[in-house]
């Protein structure tokens, strides 16, 4: 199982949503390098990175801030947020990402995704999103009809690394990942599943490594480790980290 800690960025900022209300946010350090150098020293063997006013306006915003972190660190980088052509992926990539994540294209546009998979192999995230089971779009802004199973299912054998499930109406509370929602999805696809939303103690992190029998192999986690909830040192030797 793999722990992602996570960095938000919003106007250039570390910050934390409740439920993915862009206007209810908390910010936890205004210096995104330093953030990143912090989980780097911590033993964090991976970033997830996400650009929120990029997801919400369709467009890279916070390329700067992504800048000093991928200057800041050597462990790899995850981004998602307003990523939206075969250009901006390749940019990226060249700049030192590691893995994107399409979140919007994947449920507008997957064919996008599957081209994107062959451009760049091993590369490719696909981000679900949802409320109540149904897709979200555009930094969770907007909701689709699409069953996130059925958004799963389009992209077997197509490449993609991983997905991220995110259950939204958990993100930022810290009230546990919906685990029955993200079992059931990993076990819907044969693409390793990371959870997302809500981790709030050890707890959760324990019933992840149990569902690795599932297909989920790791967890982001965000407010947890900004408020203090779960120390990094504690979330690390909870079990081995790949």
């Amino acid at each position: 199982m793999i722990i992602y800690p996570a960095i938000d960025l919003k106007d250039g900022k570390c910050v934390r949503l409740y439920k993915g209300d862009m206007n209810n946010d908390i910010v936890y350090n205004d210096n995104p390098r330093a953030q990143a150098l912090d989980w780097a020293k911590a033993g964090f063997s991976w970033i997830h990175v996400v650009d929120l006013d990029g997801a919400t306006g369709g467009k890279p915003v916070n390329q700067e801030a992504v800048r000093s972190i991928l200057k800041s660190v050597d462990i790899p980088i995850q981004l998602g947020g307003g990523i939206r052509t075969l250009e901006q992926i390749e940019i990226w990539l060249d700049e030192g990402v590691n893995r994107i994540i399409l979140g919007t294209m994947a449920a507008q546009d997957p064919d996008f995704v599957r081209v994107a998979c062959k451009e760049f192999p091993e590369q490719i995230v696909v981000g679900i999103d949802a409320r109540r089971g149904k897709v979200a779009v555009k930094g969770w802004v907007e909701e689709s009809d699409m069953q996130s199973f059925d958004l799963a299912r389009m992209f077997e054998d197509v490449g993609v690394s991983a997905i991220i499930y995110t259950d939204i109406d958990r993100d930022g509370t810290g009230e546990g990942l919906n685990m029955i929602s993200t079992i059931a999805l990993a076990m819907a696809t044969s693409i390793p599943v990371i959870a997302s939303g809500g981790v709030g103690s050890l707890e959760d992190l324990r019933l992840v490594r149990e569902a690795e029998q599932y297909g989920v192999n790791g967890v982001i986690i965000g407010k947890a480790l900004y408020d203090g909830s779960i120390k990094p040192a504690d979330a690390l030797g909870s079990e081995p980290i790949n």
